[in-house]
């Protein structure tokens, strides 16, 4: 029996055996169960289960009926239950209310908790200095801190988790079996006695041992300049003074990340969260209150004129990724600096964030000039979620810290589970079974080993958390893809997925239909049925029978998969086909075109993500690219209000209908135009063409219904254009808000593709 128990009144009259399932572990809801009970002088029990809440209430009926409704009126903030059964039974000789171990056993119906921020509880008593836990690092409750990066196992109980190596101290242990507190069960409790930390290791000297010495260590080498990696929730950030130019080119240099956006994490004084980062950026109030949630994501938001955050944050943008400290550490460190830092992945560009402080020094030895490190172990990485707003609501932009795993509802059930690799870049995989799909946080770029290493472990972590082993895989069509490669070595049954037929997929879920959708999929490159690399497309149908009803003039890509970061190339691919010359490509003009015209390694395409390279290089704004996606980002930021466009001409092959972009290319070159009034047409043309595109198949379909699925849609320029022409048209245009468009999306649309292909055959 836990301490505060309290005698119930014997009068019993019901008694019901209650399941549910949902966000109810981590949340602080068995605590909760027990404090309505008590009050209502219910007697009974309540424990977890595998990823459910079982409890057994009994007294008078009415006052059963009350409580039953509470359940869910007065759930926690970060609670959602959701009733899985509800059966009558016979009352027992229960006196009081108990809360019970939790059991290993029975049907699991897992949802694995989120990493959360510091609930205002916590803050309070972290700058408190009658507080015990005074300014400590690692603070916490049933209501706030680390979750899904330090599960080991299921059910969340302290022994399952990385915290299970420090012992509470006497008090700590108090609260933690305490039903009436609000530290009861949080599994990751400690305080400065018992729990994690802190350690300060420069490059050079000695390291410092303890919280305050440490912290202020790091702080003093931030003032320095110097860039530090900095261990918090889900792995290292790299960090540096915001406001340095000379910091913030050095972090550049040895990354090395020459004009890849930089987050920002801004200091959030409890009195006025805003105070500093309302100086450096545009905020609406939608903006203030999406930055304030539980998962704090980084937010794309207009840089304010007069900002004095160094002009290498954005180089040729006018967006800027801001956040708010999640993390006690993080409120310390920047309250303590007193402004607001850098706050980038601690990766080799393009893996996943790194989690483990060997390894931290070990690959970021040449960029970092100092390590603030803690002794928590992180069990998987999860790193930040990003947003950006279109069309007036914040669209996922990548999955982290907080949004994943994101469980999402399938329309029906599969017939056994299925794991869903997704695609080369932007990677995710989906585990799915029943009716469940689970997406994981981001993973990266699947070029190099330990971007493979954390994408099996992944696959490992979440059959193992969710009690699932999966029988079937499905992975992209294209046979080069590193995931397709892996999907093919493990003995299990495989299922291809075309490209675009996953990118519309996937938005067809957020569409709440049964009836066939039109897809624009537009995005860099993909690989096509007929094996081309497509970009282009509008699809018609429903998942797992789509037809492709519309593209863009194809064109050869000299060089290949080159073109990606090499926007002159895609220019002039564009050129060439058009019968005009292209003189400004930094290699030997004539031994690339004579091979382009022979289609040595030239391949074709119908992308729409290259075009908007080719514009970008037309233009002046970007030949060379140092991440993808630099050409088409500052051509966007560059635009001006939508303004003219150009008509491009619609041809109907019969049974393909192809958009001509040819008329683009003299006018991205025209020099006698601005480049901002470029951009806008560009923009504008290419929204009226998909306007041209939709009229004419609805006038042969009758289809009505449109979403917009790839990465070309990240762009709001273009995005909220098009949506504004084709909704005036009278079509009912749905836009994803769960998925990422890009290829963060993929494992999830080929979930959504097999499923529906089960259900076809």
């Amino acid at each position: 029996m836990f301490k505060g128990e309290q005698v119930q009144n014997k009068q019993v009259s019901s008694a019901r055996h209650i399941v549910l399932s949902g966000k109810v572990q981590g949340v602080g809801f068995r605590p909760f169960i027990y404090r309505i009970a008590t009050q209502h002088q219910l007697s009974g029990w309540v424990r977890n289960r595998v990823g459910l809440v079982e409890m057994h209430v009994q007294g008078r009926a009415e006052i059963l009926e009350k409580f039953v409704t509470e359940i869910f009126s007065r759930a926690p903030q970060l609670a959602q239950p959701v009733l899985e059964s509800e059966t009558r039974v016979d009352a027992e000789a229960f006196e009081t209310f108990r809360i019970l171990q939790s059991l290993d056993q029975g049907d699991a119906h897992i949802s694995v908790p989120a990493d959360l921020f510091t609930c205002d509880d916590c803050m309070a008593e972290l700058y408190s200095p009658s507080d015990r836990r005074y300014r400590y690092p690692f603070i916490n409750c049933t209501q706030c801190g680390p979750r899904y990066t330090l599960i080991r196992g299921l059910p969340y109980d302290r022994a399952n988790t990385t915290m299970a190596g420090f012992e509470l101290c006497t008090q700590c242990r108090k609260e933690y079996e305490d039903p009436a507190d609000r530290r009861f069960h949080a599994e990751p409790v400690a305080c400065p006695v018992c729990g994690p930390q802190l350690e300060y290791r420069p490059l050079q000297d000695d390291a410092i041992s303890g919280n305050e010495a440490a912290l202020s260590a790091a702080i003093e080498a931030l003032h320095d300049g110097r860039i530090i990696a900095v261990k918090g929730i889900g792995g290292y950030h790299l960090m540096c003074n915001a406001v340095n130019d000379d910091a913030v080119e050095k972090l550049r240099k040895t990354k090395p990340r020459p004009d890849k956006p930089l987050a920002v994490l801004f200091p959030a004084p409890s009195q006025d969260p805003f105070a500093v980062l309302g100086a450096s950026a545009e905020l609406s109030e939608s903006d203030r209150k999406f930055l304030l949630q539980p998962a704090r994501p980084i937010l794309l938001v207009q840089m304010r004129d007069g900002s004095t955050l160094s002009d290498g944050i954005a180089p040729g943008l006018s967006e800027i990724g801001v956040m708010l400290p999640y993390s006690p550490l993080h409120h310390l460190l920047l309250n303590d600096f007193g402004g607001p830092l850098v706050a980038t992945s601690a990766n080799i560009s393009g893996e996943p964030v790194l989690i483990d402080n060997g390894d931290v020094e070990k690959r970021l030895a040449h960029v970092a000039e100092a390590f603030l490190h803690h002794d928590r172990p992180i069990e998987r990485p999860a790193d930040d979620p990003v947003f950006r707003t279109i069309a007036s609501k914040m669209r996922p932009i990548r999955l982290g810290r907080g949004f994943a795993p994101c469980e999402l509802s399938l329309p029906f059930e599969l017939e056994k589970p299925v794991l869903a690799v997704g695609a080369h870049m932007k990677n995710t995989i989906t585990l799915a079974w029943d009716k469940r799909a689970i997406v994981s946080p981001h993973i990266g770029e699947m070029d190099s080993a330990r971007s493979l290493a954390v994408f099996e472990q992944t696959i490992d972590d979440l059959q193992r958390l969710y009690n699932m082993n999966v029988e079937q895989i499905v992975c992209d069509a294209h046979p080069g893809y590193t995931t397709s490669r892996w999907a093919n070595r493990q003995g299990l049954p495989v299922s291809n997925v075309f490209h675009h037929h996953a990118h519309a997929s996937s938005a067809y879920h957020e569409c709440n239909t049964e009836e066939p959708v039109l897809v624009f999929t537009w995005d860099g490159v993909g690989f096509g049925v007929d094996g081309a690399l497509w970009g282009g497309e509008a699809l018609l149908g429903v998942p797992g029978k789509w037809q492709r009803v519309a593209s863009m003039r194809p064109f050869y890509l000299p060089g290949g998969d080159k073109a990606g970061r090499e926007p002159w190339r895609s220019a002039a691919a564009l050129c060439w086909e058009t019968g005009h010359e292209y003189a400004t490509s930094p290699e030997d003009n004539s031994l690339i075109f004579e091979a382009w015209q022979r289609r040595v390694n030239s391949p074709q395409s119908t992308a729409v993500g290259r075009l908007f390279d080719a514009a970008a290089a037309l233009t002046g704004v970007c030949t060379m690219a140092s991440f993808e996606g630099q050409g088409p980002m500052e051509l966007e930021a560059l635009c001006g209000k939508p303004g003219s466009h150009i008509e491009l001409t619609l041809e109907n092959t019969g049974n393909l209908l192809i958009t001509n972009w040819g008329p683009l290319v003299p006018a991205m070159s025209d020099s006698t135009l601005s480049v901002s009034m470029r951009a806008s047409l560009f923009h504008a043309s290419l929204a009226h063409a998909m306007l041209q595109q939709a009229r004419a198949i609805r006038e042969e379909h009758g289809i009505n219904v449109v979403s917009f699925s790839g990465g070309v849609f990240q762009n709001r320029v273009l995005t909220e254009h098009a949506l504004a022409l084709l909704s005036d048209e009278g079509f009912k245009v749905h836009l994803p808000e769960l998925i990422p468009v890009n290829d963060a999306g993929i494992s999830f649309g080929q979930v959504m593709e097999f499923l529906y292909q089960g259900k076809i055959n």
